[in-house]
């Protein structure tokens, strides 16, 4: 028979299991750990962290027509940081959209005193986690969707016959505000090789999430999933989504509308931008893209998964289906911190997109340096900016280099970095670093704090 320490260590391996294989189904003291198996010492750090391995375990019930959301979410955490951390940072948007309520957040099965401002939730681990070591947070919470579309509300709503979710889930990032001048996206992911989410809604609804349905009960109500390497999982509903099919190369490609939704359109833009952007950018990062009418508001990204608002003109839809695809390499494939770095993934995304579709345009805002955080650029001129003007030096270094040199070192940034979080210095360094000319000394102005 093992000892004392080999049943500790037994138990807590045995435990760490179950709660990989389907803690979302248990109830809440099934799932909760074994405190005397936890690895957390004493001490203080004051220190958390983004290089977290997390893998999420989602529970969760919709009330459809009272808009409310219940639910846990079960993290299993992995310390990969090289020093200990005494805390978790984790974002959502239910926080600032949603009335956030918080349940006992328990850190390896001991309550712990869980803060929340804005989106970002502080949890105290009660102690330090070395670096290596394990632990499993579960994070109760209830969340009323919005009914509008304007502001950012159409992150976390359910109007005009669609529920969408956006950044719903509690998830591993840092303190991040949530509220900016403009529509930047005020988020950082890092990747969780795997989540679960079961998702019971008291009414039938098709629902259309970022990740493979693994299961559906006899009344509908009840489905199952998975995602794997992803960076948010996203959750859309409608009683009659529709949806349509294609096959590109070695990707699915499913377009999932309400009637009356440019359908046939969005599947075209899908098709051609897929076949494009894989020519330059190399293979689509998951088997299955899925295009799907989101409630309003602007054109989205998720891993695996683009919204399109029903809204968009005819005229329009190719560039913002083309630029949200885009980003699938761009903050799907290799990640960056939108909010303080938005550069990384939106000058990035719109080159690609405006360069296959041949829109290049120039900015009808005045030039400022392109390495600010989304909090410091005016809504007027926010998208003039990192997009256009973003986009344009990048598309200027691409016509320096030669449009092969510049692809294959993009190419080779988005290997070296795939499922990665990077700065928006190493974009650059990476282009400058794949040519003899001397891009850098053109970049300066641009990029201040950088050079």
């Amino acid at each position: 028979m093992p000892g004392a320490r080999g049943l500790v260590s037994l138990v807590r391996v045995l435990l760490v299991a179950a709660v990989v294989a389907g803690s979302a189904a248990l109830p809440p003291a099934a799932a909760a750990a074994d405190p005397s198996a936890s690895a957390i010492v004493p001490g203080a750090v004051n220190r958390s962290s983004l290089q977290i391995r997390a893998t999420y375990d989602v529970d969760a019930r919709l009330a459809v027509a009272a808009r409310v959301l219940r639910g846990r979410v079960t993290i299993t955490v992995r310390n990969d940081s090289g020093a200990g951390i005494d805390r978790l940072r984790l974002n959502t948007v239910m926080g600032p959209l949603g009335g956030l309520g918080l349940g006992t957040v328990t850190v390896d099965g001991t309550a712990r005193a869980a803060t929340r401002s804005g989106q970002t939730i502080t949890v105290p681990l009660g102690g330090v986690l070395p670096d290596g070591a394990s632990a499993i947070i579960v994070v109760p919470f209830k969340a009323t969707l919005r009914t509008t579309t304007g502001g950012s509300t159409w992150l976390f709503t359910r109007a005009n016959g669609i529920t969408s979710m956006y950044r719903w889930v509690p998830w591993i990032s840092r303190t991040t505000p949530f509220d900016r001048p403009n529509h930047g996206d005020p988020f950082v992911t890092p990747v969780s090789p795997r989540v679960t989410l079961r998702l019971r809604t008291d009414v039938p609804l098709r629902i259309v999430v970022n990740g493979m349905r693994t299961s559906r009960s006899a009344d509908g109500l009840t489905t199952a999933w998975e995602a794997r390497d992803v960076r948010d999982l996203v959750v859309s509903g409608a009683a009659d989504f529709r949806t349509r099919q294609a096959v590109v190369g070695d990707t699915t490609l499913r377009i999932v509308t309400r009637p009356g939704a440019p359908a046939a359109a969005m599947l075209s833009a899908a098709t051609s931008a897929l076949r494009r952007l894989e020519t330059r950018l190399g293979p689509y990062p998951w088997p299955v893209l899925q295009v799907v009418q989101s409630s309003g508001g602007y054109g989205m990204e998720g891993p695996g998964i683009v919204w399109i608002p029903g809204s968009v003109s005819s005229s329009k839809l190719p560039y913002l289906v083309t630029h949200e695809i885009a980003h699938q390499w761009f903050y799907g494939l290799v990640g960056n911190d939108q909010a303080r770095e938005p550069f990384a993934d939106e000058a990035m995304a719109d080159m690609v997109a405006r360069y296959v579709l041949g829109s290049r345009r120039g900015s009808r805002c005045a030039a400022v340096p392109l390495d600010r955080s989304i909090y410091r650029y005016r809504a007027t001129c926010y998208y003039e900016t990192i997009y256009i003007q973003g986009g344009n030096l990048l598309d200027n270094a691409r016509r320096r280099m030669g449009t092969a040199t510049f692809f294959a070192a993009v190419r080779g940034y988005l290997a070296d970095h795939r499922w990665g979080l990077v700065h928006t210095r190493t974009l650059l360094d990476a282009l400058d670093a794949a040519t003899p000319l001397d891009l850098r000394s053109g970049w300066t102005a641009r990029f201040p704090t950088l050079y």
